[in-house]
């Protein structure tokens, strides 16, 4: 391949090899065989000669040439090289994939693990929900046993038991707060979840990590709902332990007072139960037992029941004992029990029995109970009516001016057995009462007194 530049020297070109060579020496007929010569811009170009063959090719396409062979090099050279050092580059992927791999794991087991975590958040809180709801509602299964067992205790309005509230009260209570409030006895609680607590309880579906505030907000909601119903509980268990207390107290006091009376008389308690008529009752003998499991309301319950049953029987036998007034209101004494002036006489005599001031036709009253022995006309006393109240105790009534009873009838304690007169030896009309024990006249102040203390409790 050569290079000409389209200029043909009219002189022989020496090359440098060509020193101390004899050039040749050109014919004229070379000289005149030889080609014209041509436009200057037709020689530029690049002549590639093999086998004796030349070929003339431009110098653009002979750059493209060389640039395709240059970058086919390059590229051969860069292929050589991915290939000696492919093995590194495919354990370097391999490596950066499977990093990739186990951080896109681990960030599944992390998302997983929040998510178990959230779930058993979830069902944890709805196992505390159900156990809080279902103590509420044992405990108020209980509240209503108690009222029902305090309701059977009698006299209500004496012992404090728990008053209904008001409407109104109830209707402010409900309104202010929004939500279902048991009443103090007879309601049961009756819980309504709120929409949002009761789909996700009913869901389970889990909650993300970074829950809205409102959801915080509504959960705690729920526990304000039921430490609210604690709370109430809380107050009706207080007012019904109150008045259970109360009813304790009261009945305590009043056998202290039952048994004082007995004492203050000097009467033997034994035989006035002894001789208490006994009414028409029966049945199974049932022994009453207190649970061992019973809380300390069951076990007070049982103290009340017990004391309950000594009041009624110290009532049945006190009925025999005359510690009422035979006259109703405000009565007065005109003369005692005791040595006196007689009236007709003027000389000291003993009197054995009260003097009632009362108009004529008051009703007058049995002071106990017990069967008629007397009933007519008795010297002095005028009309008397005499009963016998069993174990040696009995009351007379004087000076009466009706009498509605016979001997033989049974009187009940505050029954009418007559009317106030003046017959007999008597100056006016008034009652003339007396107590007597095994016959003796005993004074009926002893008995009234203690009648008295006995009701001021």
């Amino acid at each position: 391949m050569s290079y000409r530049s389209g200029h043909y020297s009219e002189y022989p070109q020496h090359h440098p090899h060509d020193h101390g060579r004899a050039s040749p020496r050109r014919s004229p007929a070379s000289h005149a065989a030889a080609p014209a010569p041509t436009a200057p811009g037709a020689q530029d170009g690049y002549t590639l000669v093999h086998a004796g063959r030349q070929v003339r090719v431009g110098p653009v396409v002979f750059w493209i040439v060389v640039g395709t062979v240059t970058v086919l090099g390059m590229w051969s050279a860069a292929t050589a090289t991915y290939f000696a050092f492919r093995d590194d580059v495919l354990t370097r992927l391999i490596a950066r994939q499977a990093e990739m791999q186990y951080a896109y794991e681990d960030r599944i087991a992390e998302l997983r693990a929040k998510i178990d975590r959230t779930t058993s958040r979830q069902l944890l809180d709805q196992e505390q929900f159900d156990q809080k709801l279902e103590q509420i509602m044992r405990r108020q299964t209980a509240l209503e046993s108690r009222a029902t067992a305090l309701g059977t205790i009698p006299d209500a309005s004496v012992t404090g038991s728990i008053r209904p509230p008001s409407r109104g009260a109830a209707a402010n209570e409900a309104t202010s707060s929004g939500t279902p409030k048991p009443s103090p006895i007879s309601d049961t609680v009756i819980f309504v979840a709120p929409p949002d607590r009761e789909a996700r309880l009913e869901s389970r579906a889990p909650i993300v990590a970074d829950a809205p505030p409102n959801q915080f907000a509504k959960v705690q909601g729920v526990d304000n709902v039921l430490v609210r119903l604690q709370t109430s509980l809380d107050k009706v268990e207080s007012r019904q332990m109150a008045a259970l207390n109360a009813v304790e107290d009261s009945m305590e006091s009043r056998v202290r007072r039952m048994r004082g009376v007995f004492t203050d008389l000097g009467l033997d308690m034994a035989q006035l139960e002894a001789a208490t008529p006994r009414v028409g009752m029966g049945g199974p003998y049932v022994p009453v037992k207190l649970p061992p499991d019973a809380g300390a309301f069951e076990r007070q319950l049982y103290r009340i029941n017990i004391t309950r049953a000594q009041v009624e029987r110290l009532n049945r036998t006190l009925a025999l004992v005359p510690y009422r007034k035979p006259v109703i209101g405000e009565v007065e004494f005109t003369s005692g029990f005791g040595v006196r002036s007689d009236p007709f006489l003027g000389r000291p005599a003993m009197h054995t029995g009260l003097d009632f001031r009362a108009a004529t036709g008051d009703p007058v009253r049995a002071t106990a109970s017990g069967k008629v022995v007397s009933s007519g006309w008795a010297g002095g006393y005028g009309r008397m009516v005499e009963i016998d109240h069993g174990n040696g105790l009995s009351t007379r009534y004087g000076h009466l001016s009706e009498i509605n009873v016979r001997v033989g009838d049974q009187i009940k304690i505050g029954q009418v057995i007559g009317e106030v007169g003046s017959t007999g030896r008597s100056t006016g009309p008034h009652l003339h009462y007396e107590t007597r024990i095994d016959g003796d006249a005993v004074d009926p102040q002893k008995f009234l007194r203690a009648g008295v203390r006995l009701s001021a409790g």
